[in-house]
């Protein structure tokens, strides 16, 4: 990938020295993130905070990827961030297509160029934009063969230190706010959240008619985040 330009915010760090301070925690942890880290990784210093670690990001895929009905053939990622998810996913070969959202254009051109490592590209198409407006007015006629997953941004790293996370006030969008949007799209959807992230508010907007299921994603012993599976998912 050494004849791709990288924008200014965006950096492939080759050692400590070069990594600013707030996120050399993050960058002692790069194969756990990106285990091709080293074959040219791109990612802005405000996206280190948000990749799905590799090893969580392709158990969540392979769950949603067994466990969806089988008429549902497409997958929404709505926050591609820089791809850690939408790479895992692709990575799965179930997905007859794969759109990949992300508002922020420099994030967005990391995950493009980690797809192209991953060498799965081809599976995906991207979209820059709000993600509540591009399934509205791009994605629409896909709703009844899509399934929708969200890491949203969880407020910055201060969630963690909170015993039970109140998704109530989650910024910039509430558990709410992401349940009503998607929900207009599609009733199968998968929710990436803190794994403090309060359930019984997770409860409260699960449909009568339809199940949730709520797992638990570890890494070396620990919870490092947890996901609601709104619809008729068979996960286990």
């Amino acid at each position: 990938m050494a004849d791709e330009e990288a924008p200014p915010e965006v950096h492939h760090y080759n050692s400590l020295q070069e990594v600013p301070w707030d996120i050399q925690n993050y960058w002692a942890q790069r194969y756990r993130i990106f285990s091709k880290y080293d074959d040219g990784v791109w990612l802005t210093d405000d996206a280190w905070f948000g990749v799905t670690p590799e090893p969580v990001a392709d158990q969540i895929a392979k769950h949603i990827a067994d466990g969806a009905p089988a008429e549902r053939s497409i997958l929404v990622d709505a926050f591609a961030g820089a791809g850690g998810n939408t790479i895992a996913f692709a990575k799965t070969g179930k997905w007859k297509r794969i759109y990949a959202i992300e508002k922020d254009p420099a994030v967005l051109q990391c995950a493009k160029h980690n797809a192209k490592i991953y060498g799965v590209e081809n599976k995906i198409s991207w979209f820059e934009g709000n993600c509540f407006e591009i399934l509205k007015n791009q994605l629409s006629a896909l709703a009844p063969y899509s399934i929708i997953f969200a890491s949203p941004p969880w407020g910055g790293p201060g969630y963690r230190s909170d015993t039970v996370f109140n998704l109530s006030t989650m910024e910039p969008y509430s558990l709410a706010t992401l349940y009503r949007e998607y929900s207009a799209f599609s009733k199968h959807m998968v929710l990436y959240l803190p794994r403090t992230s309060n359930v019984k508010q997770l409860a409260k907007l699960v449909p009568d008619e339809q199940p949730a299921t709520v797992m638990h994603y570890c890494m070396e012993g620990a919870s490092k985040a947890l996901c609601i599976f709104y619809g008729n998912f068979n996960v286990s």
